[in-house]
């Protein structure tokens, strides 16, 4: 059977399709990775505008019961137990030698913990979960779920429309909405950079949901393409390419993800995978050989992953994990690793582009400001 057979597909496949998606296989499924008006088009609208992704791939699932958030916890270098209800976190899900298995969002529902997971590692990590902790709460998946994502600075208008009462939502927050007699999950959160919101549906919904957004007058329907680039633009990572198992959190340059009542003399210090080391890495007594870098090319030439970086002597001291011409900025932007003393703004380095040194200098991320809404 040809591959293509057998790939899943979201409840918006039709959709896909009747609007001219071109459709690629990711994480299994069978993903729209731009529409007719091209990458940069959708790229560029969700930045003026509202961008409508599917993100179905994505894994949903819930913590339920007294001791949920408790034992969430102690899978991640992160608080759980005191984030308030309706506030959602970033986390990151860790091996024994404290790298990193997946990085996810969740958020304290009152009753559940509700988490969102990477489509291509949803299966592991829930079995990761399931294997760990278990025994201590109710996992449930849920599969019957799709994901969609509307995102960009008139993102707010149009789905006001639909759900009076989501511009109260700040950043990071979420609640329950009613639609058409079925219950939406929307969080104010996104993987662009921009303002935007993030909607559980039942998959009956789906398309209807995802037609009515499209209809409101801000809004296109925007695929995988463009999502890359929006989010290496905004100097977030893409797991499998910027983190996986052989990276630290510290090494990730994301430190900011643990919170101090997790550190070293926190009230909850340790007590999660890998903790000595990733403490350590924190401290310092620990090294850290290498850092998350963000950089900017200065000729307008592509630098793509997994091009050698190399110092002013030609010696490799790293490799570019993402990178694209950033439509925003009309720049070649790049993430990549590098030994630690390598990784300081202004520091020039070699990226070797088909045998070629490319020149670029090692910036601060986000390459684009966020335009998060705060309140």
């Amino acid at each position: 059977m040809p591959e293509e057979q057998n790939l899943l597909k979201t409840p918006l496949n039709g959709l896909h399709l009747e609007l001219g998606a071109r459709m690629v296989p990711f994480a299994g499924y069978s993903m729209p990775v731009q529409y007719p008006a091209g990458l940069m088009a959708e790229h560029r609208h969700t930045r003026i505008a509202a961008g409508l992704f599917d993100v179905s791939h994505m894994g949903q699932l819930r913590l339920s019961g007294t001791g949920a958030a408790a034992a969430f916890e102690s899978l991640m270098p992160v608080d759980v137990i005191d984030l308030a209800p309706g506030k959602q976190r970033y986390g990151l899900l860790l091996t024994e030698e404290g790298t990193i298995i997946d990085d996810l969002m969740f958020v304290n529902r009152g009753d559940d913990v509700f988490v969102i997971v990477n489509g291509a590692c949803k299966a592991g990590d829930m079995a990761h979960i399931r294997e760990r902790i278990g025994s201590r709460c109710e996992v449930l998946a849920m599969p019957e779920r799709a994901l969609l994502a509307l995102q960009g600075p008139k993102a707010v208008d149009a789905l006001a429309r639909l759900l009076p009462g989501v511009q109260q939502l700040v950043f990071m927050t979420g609640a329950r909405f009613d639609w058409k007699g079925g219950e939406l999950f929307v969080t104010r959160s996104g993987y662009t950079g921009e303002d935007g919101f993030e909607l559980s549906v039942h998959e009956s919904q789906a398309d209807a949901l995802a037609r009515a957004l499209l209809a409101q007058p801000e809004v296109k329907p925007v695929g995988l393409g463009a999502r890359n680039s929006l989010r290496l633009e905004a100097g977030l990572c893409l797991y499998g390419q910027d983190i996986d198992t052989t990276t630290t959190p510290v090494e990730a340059a994301l430190n900011w993800a643990i919170q101090k009542v997790r550190r070293s003399g926190g009230a909850r210090a340790g007590g999660f995978p890998g903790a000595q080391k990733v403490l350590g890495q924190l401290q310092g007594t620990v090294p850290v050989e290498r850092q998350r870098i963000g950089l900017v090319a200065l000729e307008r030439i592509p630098v793509r992953e997994h091009a050698e970086l190399r110092d002013a002597s030609g010696r490799r001291v790293g490799e570019v994990t993402s990178g694209l011409l950033a439509p925003t900025i009309d720049k070649p932007v790049a993430m990549g690793y590098v030994t630690t003393h390598l990784a300081s703004p202004g520091t020039r380095l070699d990226a070797i582009v088909r045998g070629k040194p490319v020149t670029m200098e090692v910036t601060r991320m986000p390459f684009v400001p966020t335009r998060y809404y705060r309140g």
